[in-house]
């Protein structure tokens, strides 16, 4: 099989591993930049991708996805060192500046893991490139498989998909949430404590939200735990759509703000520092997060007795509860009042805080002369169709 017809099958095959961006940087079928994605790098900023597949081969029957076994669909393979040289190609001509390299599980996952590695091997010794990997740890690799890959990527991740066993298995009959996925990354933090230069950019996950009928409290609680216990660098979400000839091709696709809603709370848990039981009371009677209001909103209404908040004296942690007041204004304010104090909403906008949000949560000295124009403000929510998380993630 020619090159670029296992470029098209496999680097497309890999669009439902998430790493930033959802989108090739390029439609064009004639182009190669529809090979790369932009991902969004740990310490800010973003770099563009080659995001490809192994394979497409798969002994799992994950319901979810599009390369599950027994689906009829044309299936590929790439050895090591034609994926290293074709990634290098692209390197060469600028075109990505990094690799995000995913598989299939073809006869087991051992062998599966040790060509990835050996073709990631192929680019540090042999083309001697130095730049950015972020490998896959397939589930049920074992545990030499998952330190050489420590040893040779910036990143690595493994899917859990599901937030429980019990929703794992309405997904797939093959594999173990515990003993295949979790373990694994249990392996990972114990080797990165071992040695901190292994995965300097850490590990991180992907939730394939609405398939398994999960609520958002069940995805919530274990992303929580899994950032206290696991080290776990950030988590990301894939809002489901049906696969046709699979065991969910009836199910009903999960909306894309529903995915928005659960990485606006995942930044309040992992870049907010607000602990799981106040996150929490965003969620509604049926434990998931209303489409229609912004979390960061519904905490602020369902918690009045920790507002306003005195922009000239209020600690960091108190700021941050401030609707339309994030990180980046937080420090600004801090900043400004140390050499002088806050008196006007225009100031504090200039300072990046959204005040149509923020206005009623916030008191300063002279806040009177806006009163009367705050008790017509209505309460600032989002639009349902909001539905671009990345936004809010570099936010």
């Amino acid at each position: 099989m020619r090159t670029t017809h296992k470029l098209d099958l496999l680097v497309n095959a890999a669009q439902f591993d998430t790493c930033g961006y959802s989108s090739p940087r390029q439609k064009d079928t004639n182009s190669p930049l529809k090979y790369i994605y932009r991902a969004a790098l740990p310490e800010g900023g973003s770099v563009c991708l080659f995001k490809v597949l192994l394979t497409n081969v798969c002994v799992n029957d994950c319901a979810y996805c599009v390369n599950q076994c027994g689906r009829d669909i044309p299936r590929s393979t790439f050895q090591p060192d034609e994926l290293a040289g074709t990634f290098m190609e692209l390197h060469q001509r600028r075109l990505a500046q990094g690799l995000f390299l995913s598989s299939g599980i073809g006869v087991n996952p051992n062998q599966t893991m040790e060509a990835m590695i050996k073709t990631v091997q192929i680019l540090r010794s042999r083309h001697e490139y130095k730049g950015y990997v972020h490998l896959k740890i397939l589930p049920g690799a074992k545990f030499d498989c998952v330190e050489e890959a420590c040893r040779v990527a910036n990143r690595v991740s493994l899917n859990m998909e599901a937030p429980t066993a019990h929703h794992m298995v309405k997904l797939s009959h093959k594999k173990d949430l515990f003993n295949d996925i979790v373990e694994r990354m249990r392996w990972v933090k114990q080797l990165m404590v071992k040695d901190n230069k292994l995965v300097p950019s850490g590990q991180t996950t992907q939730f394939v939200v609405g398939a398994a009928d999960e609520d958002d409290r069940d995805i919530l609680r274990t992303t929580d735990a899994l950032y206290h216990e696991i080290g776990l660098r950030r988590a990301y979400f894939s809002a489901f759509q049906p696969v046709s000839r699979s065991r969910l091709e009836g199910h009903p696709p999960t909306p894309l703000i529903r995915e928005h809603r659960l990485y606006q709370v995942d930044w309040l848990l992992r870049v907010y520092g607000f602990p799981l039981r106040e996150v929490e009371l965003a969620l509604d009677e049926t434990d998931n997060l209303p489409l229609k209001k912004d979390p960061k909103l519904l905490i602020a209404q369902r918690q009045p007795w920790l507002f306003p908040v005195d922009v000239n004296t209020a600690g960091r942690d108190d700021l941050l509860r401030v609707p339309g007041i994030g990180p980046v204004s937080t420090d600004r304010i801090i900043r400004t009042r140390r050499d002088s104090r806050i008196d006007s909403l225009t100031q504090m906008q200039k300072m990046g805080v959204v005040t149509k949000r923020a206005a009623k949560y916030i008191w300063f000295q002279g806040m009177l002369e806006y009163e009367k124009q705050l008790a017509f403000l209505p309460e600032a929510e989002e639009e349902a169709n909001t539905v671009n998380s990345l936004a809010v993630v570099l936010l």
